[in-house]
């Protein structure tokens, strides 16, 4: 018998397998916070299955997303990635990667995490919603809201409330797995 899942996974594998093994797990990471923001920010304006499939690309491309690396980042690897046909080839969503980077760091150094900093905005623990489909979820939450203003202030770019709830979704800051959803039950805390 087939699994009920949220209604925006289609029938391609990467999404099954993203939806089911990653959307809405809180992570703690700093890296993987990093790659998130930095693949939500390419993702504007196109769909997230078109940055799914080239995630791969991405990390080769972005070393890993390492901040310390990225943030080093010189005109010469800008002109290279605007060449790699692996990845969006966007100069501003490029370039906002090295400036999230190094914004990145400043706020590692701040709060010692980004993951310390990061979870404030949801007092430290996931938000589990209980949205019946997915026509309930918002695109912006005051949160978001929040989360953008500071990022922004900070000097991050392409962090606006919609995008800054996507990554929260995708890091488990919220659970919005819908209740038709097989996994809405598996209330996963930080």
């Amino acid at each position: 018998m087939e699994k009920e899942r949220c209604k925006w996974v289609t029938s391609d594998e990467i999404y099954i397998k993203y939806h089911d093994d990653e959307w809405g797990r809180p992570i703690h990471d700093d890296e993987k916070f990093f790659e998130m923001l930095s693949l939500e920010g390419a993702q504007a304006g196109l769909s997230w299955l078109t940055i799914l499939k080239r995630r791969e690309n991405y990390r080769v491309a972005f070393d890993h997303f390492n901040p310390k690396i990225i943030s080093e980042y010189k005109d010469e690897k800008i002109a290279e990635l605007q060449l790699n046909e692996g990845i969006i080839r966007n100069k501003s969503k490029i370039k906002s990667v090295i400036t999230n980077a190094r914004a990145f760091l400043t706020i590692q150094d701040e709060f010692g995490s980004f993951d310390n900093y990061i979870w404030q905005f949801v007092g430290g623990s996931p938000i589990n919603n209980n949205w019946k489909t997915d026509a309930h979820i918002p695109s912006t939450t005051i949160q978001s809201e929040q989360m953008s203003k500071d990022l922004k202030k900070r000097g991050f770019k392409f962090v606006g409330p919609t995008i800054c709830y996507a990554f929260m979704q995708a890091t488990g800051m919220v659970n919005d797995h819908t209740k038709e959803c097989f996994l809405y039950h598996e209330k996963i805390d930080s």
